[in-house]
């Protein structure tokens, strides 16, 4: 069954209206999970889990949200995401728009990379590979 991507959006939105308590106009495509939308860590396995369910979809530990780059010497120097960590994060994260982001890679800047489209392209991905 394929879903349209304003079906994939409907539905995130209403996922993200249920587990962050927020209404479902504040949940826009370029709204951010932890900037805009004041999604916490734990509201990230909350998400993944409705996501699932939802869409009856496996998302594996750290495929939506990966938790490896940060903890990274590797990847990350001075508060920024080296180079090596960049080239790890895209391929981390080939549903995140990273046009801005790699610019001036801060790590701080980095929760602005999981907005609601985000999710909408990693999801739509997923129900193509099915």
């Amino acid at each position: 069954m394929t879903s349209s991507r304003d079906e994939v959006f409907s539905k995130i939105q209403e996922v993200l209206t249920d587990a962050l308590g927020v209404d479902d106009d504040e949940v826009t495509a370029d709204a951010t999970l932890q900037g805009d939308l004041g999604a916490e860590s734990i509201d990230f396995l909350d998400i993944v889990f409705r996501l699932e369910k939802t869409f009856s979809i496996k998302i594996p530990k750290g495929d939506l949200f990966p938790d490896d780059i940060l903890n990274n010497p590797e990847y990350v120097d001075s508060g920024k995401v080296t180079e090596s960590g960049l080239v790890r994060l895209k391929e981390a994260v080939p549903h995140a728009d990273l046009t801005e982001f790699v610019k001036d890679p801060q790590v701080s800047k980095m929760p602005d990379l999981f907005t609601v489209n985000t999710i909408v392209n990693y999801v739509e991905n997923k129900l193509a590979a099915v």
